[in-house]
């Protein structure tokens, strides 16, 4: 497989010379070899077709929320990449801080949320850890003086935290050179505390932990479990979704799978730290289960190198956000997209190639988006000329109204056989704030149902596709009557999308974000809609 890779690489690569990106803030559409059709034509074949999908959540690329039970047992589980800590100091009251937020000293000496007093961890092992600052340092010592300077941390940034044994909440951490932080004053933090300690209120090693987040994602999980990782992970792929699935969704009115994949797949069977392999055969096997059952697939690049959203979703080690600040990554990507498009492009099931899921407003600009846009197509029509390709639009935790929902639409419409993807969820914006059951349904009925004819109207050709939606709501206590109307109210405004919707997602713990739950206990019913 890493021959097949690295000639297909190479021969990407002979795609693109000459068109090289320049670096993203500098770039414009005419850098590179893309000549756009005068008029985008719709596959007239596949018109009367519309989606009615389920999307693979939490399978080949993992959600902590959607399978927890996954993470049970990981050593020191409180202590996965990209938890966010705090530790203040028993004896100065104040919290340990990079000073400026990184690239000095570290001080002990800042006030609750002062701004610069969160780290992040990168796990070592279940004991010892790299811990990043705001500004991406990593906690260091000069001497024994605690520096947070180094960007490309080593073993001389591993610290380990040890937490105390009658109250875990209370730690002591411990540097390279074998002695303890200690928080001599407000304004001076040494590596040079001893090893012996009685955890008291006196002691200026001793440190109150606050686990302020954490992030459960794929990087998380894999690290977490370390050298029992292949096997955690194989016994996850083979019995999370499985062909019956697949089976029961043909039978009760689902059409077609939407499956989010990783950027490491590409590489299976070995691919890069910490990830194990599998994927790669799970998701062929799924293409094979498609095909027996007459179900389309949404091939969504969920994850890209670099993470485009800095959530647990893409795969982010520690919540940054790296993918389009350089070429690197842009570059990355096509090439996974190169890979899947030629291992899947002609594939019969194959109905909609997704390039890049929920890109994070405004840290990625639109500008960097479209650029992405633009090659990722060229490259996948080299393999299928007229496949759907999919343009998720940015996500946005601030906005939800219309605008920022067509703002692909321009480049979309240059293209053929282009959709545009927009998650719409009944949480997470202040619209959605104690409203009442009935309020919701109201809300479905007739904003989102503006919102539709609204998006109709301006989206040109390219198609509109409602890729995620859920019951979920913060609705307590809600009778089934309600639940169901909210599904139905749903489903009957998003049947109106030109190109369907996808339900997120086809098993969870929590039932109303499952449409495999929602269907066996008669809250949906497709068949009859």
């Amino acid at each position: 497989m890493a021959n097949h890779i690295s000639l297909r690489i190479c021969l990407f690569n002979l795609f693109l010379v000459g068109t090289a990106l320049l670096p993203i803030s500098q770039s414009s559409p005419s850098h590179y070899s893309f000549q756009p059709k005068a008029k985008a034509k719709p596959l007239t074949t596949q018109s009367d077709f519309k989606v009615r999908g389920a999307n693979l959540g939490g399978w080949l690329l993992i959600e902590g929320w959607i399978h927890p039970t996954i993470f049970d047992g990981i050593p020191n589980e409180d202590f996965l990449d990209g938890t966010t800590l705090q530790f203040k100091s028993v004896t100065t009251k104040k919290y340990l801080c990079a000073n400026s937020g990184g690239g000095d000293f570290v001080v002990a000496s800042c006030a609750d949320n002062c701004g610069w007093e969160k780290f992040r961890l990168w796990r070592i092992n279940e004991n010892t850890f790299q811990i990043r600052v705001p500004k991406d340092q990593f906690l260091g010592i000069d001497g024994t003086q605690v520096v947070a300077v180094v960007v490309n941390p080593t073993d001389d940034e591993n610290f380990e935290i040890i937490r105390g044994s009658k109250d875990p909440n209370r730690v002591r951490i411990k540097a390279s050179n074998g002695f303890y932080l200690q928080a001599k004053s407000e304004n001076e933090v040494m590596a040079d505390g001893p090893k012996d300690s009685d955890w008291g209120d006196n002691d200026p090693t001793v440190f109150e932990l606050t686990i302020v987040s954490q992030i459960q994602g794929d990087f998380q999980l894999q690290n977490g479990w370390g050298p029992k990782a292949a096997q955690v992970m194989q016994n996850h792929y083979d019995t999370f979704i499985v062909e019956d699935d697949l089976k029961f969704l043909s039978e009760n009115g689902i059409n077609a799978v939407r499956i989010p994949v990783g950027w490491w797949t590409i590489y299976d069977p070995n691919p890069p730290f910490p990830f194990v392999s599998g994927t790669l055969q799970a998701l062929d096997n799924a293409f094979a289960w498609a095909k027996k059952y007459g179900l389309k697939v949404i091939l969504d690049l969920h994850s890209a190198p670099g993470s485009q959203n800095g959530v647990a979703h893409s795969s982010t080690r520690d919540g940054s956000l790296e993918w389009g600040k350089t070429n690197e990554t842009i570059q990355h990507t096509l090439e996974v997209i190169d890979f899947y498009a030629a291992r899947y492009g002609k594939h019969e099931s194959l109905y909609g190639f997704e390039l890049l899921n929920e890109p994070l407003y405004p840290y990625v600009p639109l500008k960097t988006v479209e650029e992405y846009y633009r090659l990722a197509y060229n490259v996948v029509r080299r393999y299928n000329p007229t496949v759907y390709v999919i343009f998720s639009v940015r996500l946005s935790f601030t906005r939800d109204d219309v605008p920022p929902f067509l703002e692909l639409s321009s480049l979309a419409n240059k293209l053929e056989n282009t959709v545009l993807d927009i998650h719409w969820y009944s949480l997470y914006y202040e619209t959605f704030t104690n409203l009442t059951a009935k309020e919701h349904i109201e809300y479905i009925k007739v904003e989102r149902n503006k919102q539709m004819t609204e998006l109709l109207a301006n989206n040109g050709q390219a198609l509109l596709y409602i890729g995620e939606w859920s019951c979920g709501w913060d609705v307590q206590k809600a009778t089934k009557e309600e639940v169901q109307e909210f599904a139905k109210a749903q489903i009957e405004v998003y049947d109106r999308a030109s190109f369907g919707w996808s339900f997120w997602t086809l098993k969870n713990v929590q039932n109303n974000w499952s449409i495999k739950w929602l269907i066996e206990n008669g809250y949906i019913n497709l068949l009859n809609l």
